[in-house]
């Protein structure tokens, strides 16, 4: 093994600081990344402050990794030196079980042992360490290509808010003839509507906030309707194919299933801390479908990623130090951010 700077945290109620962790040498089929950016999820910070009651520590989070490849495996086929690599939520899974072998490793029947970290580094015996680091080893099979024409900080948080809303959008076919509406204009549904936009759907915002007109506009939003407005809902009553919500706090939802056509979908991707509550009936008279997502298999995520450099598309992001990870956590709690933190990990080694 060998050791390299990190930055993480040793209790739930401490703040982020720099600390050493170990990092496996590249084994056969490995890969040895130089961490050039990292993107800041809303999960990497209930991971350092034990919201979800799982984590071990020192927890160093981070997945959403872009990269430059520094050392290989003998075995590697993929990748040589020098090329631009990404890593998101997953290091690893099972490889055996039905969702695996179907390329839909998220699903893997082994649960989250795989995670980029959270899981578990079965070499070094130890929990595994995310991207906020100098540098990172992963199999091969679980590396991602960048394309070489996206701004590569920009381009770190589609390893997880890109391919979370990708995923679905592909999956219940959003595509021109469609209609598609994106609950939330945060760092997931920023995304959400960049990429139905791109895919040639109709594509709408449902949001609370007046402010949020004008941006959801220029990324792409054929309508923006504010959510409170029973009179412009209503004006949407039975049009939407899908609905992706992407907000993480308890709200009813039982208003948009009514914009849902008979038999359409609603996905959910954002985590609410406690259930949602919801009429059930309008689901039942019109057979509208429920339904939950999470990131995507390795496959998918590559083609979301070649998907986005065909069309230039990245996060909008706000750069920021490795010390100022702290603020930002803060900053994210009060949506104080367009729409997405990266951190240019050049400055963890200042």
């Amino acid at each position: 093994m060998f050791v390299c700077t990190g930055y993480g945290t040793q209790d739930p109620a401490a703040p982020l600081a720099p600390l050493q962790i170990n990092r496996r040498d590249p084994g056969e089929f490995d890969v040895e990344i130089e961490i050039l950016y990292c993107g800041v999820c809303h999960s990497d910070l209930h991971f350092a402050r034990n919201e979800w009651g799982f984590t071990q520590y020192p927890a160093v989070p981070g997945h959403e990794i872009v990269g430059r490849v520094a050392r290989l495996g003998g075995g590697v086929t993929k990748y040589q030196a020098g090329d631009l690599v990404g890593v998101g939520c997953m290091v690893d899974s099972c490889r055996s079980c039905v969702s695996c072998r179907e390329g839909l490793e998220q699903y893997c029947d082994g649960g989250f042992a795989g995670q980029t970290y959270g899981g578990f580094e079965s070499v070094l015996q130890e929990p595994s360490k995310g991207g906020y680091a100098e540098r990172i080893v992963v199999d091969e099979n679980f590396v991602l290509r960048i394309p070489e024409t996206l701004d590569p900080a920009a381009a770190a948080p589609l390893l997880c808010a890109g391919i979370t809303l990708y995923s679905p959008l592909r999956h219940w076919g959003a595509g021109p003839g469609k209609k598609v509406g994106i609950i939330g204009l945060g760092g997931l549904g920023h995304m959400g509507v960049k990429l139905a936009h791109a895919m040639g759907a109709e594509t709408a915002l449902f949001t609370t906030s007046e402010g949020k007109i004008e941006d959801a506009k220029r990324l792409g939003a054929d309508h923006v309707i504010l959510s409170k407005s029973a009179e412009q809902m209503a004006e949407h009553t039975e049009s939407f194919d899908l609905i992706i919500d992407t907000v993480a706090a308890a709200h009813d939802l039982s208003s948009y299933f009514n914009t849902l056509k008979r038999e359409a979908t609603m996905v959910q991707v954002g985590a609410p801390d406690r259930p949602l509550p919801f009429n059930v009936f309008p689901l039942l008279v019109k057979r509208r479908n429920f339904a939950g997502s999470i990131i995507g298999g390795i496959r998918e995520t590559q083609e979301m990623l070649d998907f986005c450099g065909a069309h230039n598309i990245t996060a909008d992001i706000e750069l920021i130090r490795m010390d100022q990870i702290n603020d930002a956590y803060e900053r994210m709690l009060k949506s104080d951010v367009k729409f997405r933190f990266c951190i240019d990990m050049a400055t963890l080694k200042g």
